[in-house]
């Protein structure tokens, strides 16, 4: 395929265990390339991306300048797309620098909140630019999720746990959030108190979100990333799993959004919205 038809992609936070692997997924496509690489570590400075990611010389150095990777990438024919796998702190202002730049960005970042999100939808909306905020990849967690709605109709008590790796930073994980959203969704009133409880260490019942839905967070080192939600009934208890064994099972989901979201003008929020 010609250079000039090919989607030009910046990946922000590129030297990360998630960045790493998506220049690596890049890197073997052909319908896309890779322009830009950005990431903080100072130690990295000027390191060509595709040794760091351990796919071969791609001839992109890693960069620190955001701005100036987001300026390169106007250059080309086709608009370009951003994926951000950053830190919750900056990838508010790493999402509006890009869509003033006329970037399409694809956040995998989580830890935005309500507001932070409507915000930057308003903002896309004036620039008429695509935004995808996908808080979770992977095909199988959007099939939980689905099926987590079908059985929410028959069960009316319900608790989500999700577990991660220790150098998560934020919690409860977006896909948490995102699956207790969803139930609530559902016009239902849930868990409906039996006593009233007490917790004699704050927090012991974990976080209330959406329709008093409570999401208990686990961080410890030898996981990645996992979740149950655990439906409760009487005589017995029904629970949805998935997990994550290896960081390559998000890459179909981010490189579906890298192709779906240049056909986008507003923001999107979830990747069951463009499958």
């Amino acid at each position: 395929m010609n250079q000039e038809n090919l989607i030009p992609v910046v990946v922000n936070g590129a030297a990360g265990k998630m960045g790493k692997e998506v220049i690596k997924a890049i890197a073997s496509c052909d319908d896309m390339i890779l322009v830009g690489a950005v990431d903080q570590n100072p130690a990295l400075l000027g390191e060509d991306i595709g040794l760091v990611a351990g796919c071969g010389e791609l001839e992109i150095p890693i960069l620190n300048d955001l701005q100036s990777v987001l300026v390169l990438a106007t250059q080309h024919k086709i608009q370009g797309v951003m994926v951000d796998f950053t830190h919750p702190d900056s990838v508010y202002e790493n999402v509006r620098s890009a869509i003033a730049y006329g970037i399409r960005p694809v956040v995998g970042t989580t830890g935005l909140s309500s507001e932070q999100i409507q915000d930057l939808a308003d903002f896309a909306d004036k620039a008429t630019t695509g935004v995808l905020i996908i808080p979770n990849f992977s095909i199988g967690m959007v099939l939980m999720q689905q099926a987590a709605i079908q059985a929410a109709q028959y069960f009316d008590h319900v608790e989500i746990l999700e577990l991660h790796h220790n150098q998560k930073a934020d919690a409860p994980s977006g896909t948490a959030i995102k699956t207790a959203q969803m139930l609530s969704d559902l016009g239902k009133s849930y868990n409906p108190p039996l006593v009233k409880e007490t917790e004699n260490l704050a927090g012991a019942r974990g976080s209330i979100c959406g329709d008093n839905i409570r999401i208990h967070s686990v961080r410890l080192p030898g996981l990645i990333a996992h979740q149950e939600v655990i439906f409760g009934a009487q005589g017995e208890i029904y629970t949805l799993r998935h997990d994550t064994s290896d960081r390559s099972c998000y890459m179909q989901g981010v490189l579906l959004s890298i192709r779906k979201i240049v056909e986008l003008k507003s923001l999107v929020y979830g990747l069951e919205k463009i499958l």
